[in-house]
């Protein structure tokens, strides 16, 4: 099972805007900026990004039916913010990876502690 959504709640209202300045730049982190689907503002995001061949791979901690995914998905586009650059990406594609398949080792093992199976995937447009 993912981070449970309570905890997610409480990252949203206060852990994000403390650590969103930092991770814009750490390896293996991003804040994806996306529009909400009925609100239409601006939310960003921080996510574990994943590099690969032409594009990244996100992990979703608290699962594919959180409102920024859906935002993502809805928009079909977003952009990631990784190590100081903006990144625009298309063709979002949520999938099921128990295996964690695209995912380095030591990442793969502390997702696979908290049981993370859901991943996105976005292309660089």
């Amino acid at each position: 099972m993912p981070i449970p959504r309570a905890v997610g709640r409480l990252n949203k209202v206060a852990l994000n805007h403390l650590t969103r300045p930092l991770l814009r730049h750490l390896p293996g982190f991003a804040v994806i900026h996306h529009r909400g689907r009925r609100s239409g503002r601006e939310f960003q995001t921080p996510v574990n990004l994943f590099p690969k061949p032409g594009g990244y791979v996100v992990a979703l901690t608290y699962g594919p039916e959180t409102d920024w995914v859906r935002n993502v998905l809805a928009a079909g586009e977003c952009v990631v913010e990784t190590r100081g650059t903006l990144v625009r990406c298309g063709q979002p594609r949520v999938y099921r990876d128990p295996e964690r398949h695209h995912i380095r080792a030591f990442e793969r093992a502390v997702l696979g502690a908290i049981q993370v199976e859901y991943f996105l995937e976005l292309r660089r447009v």
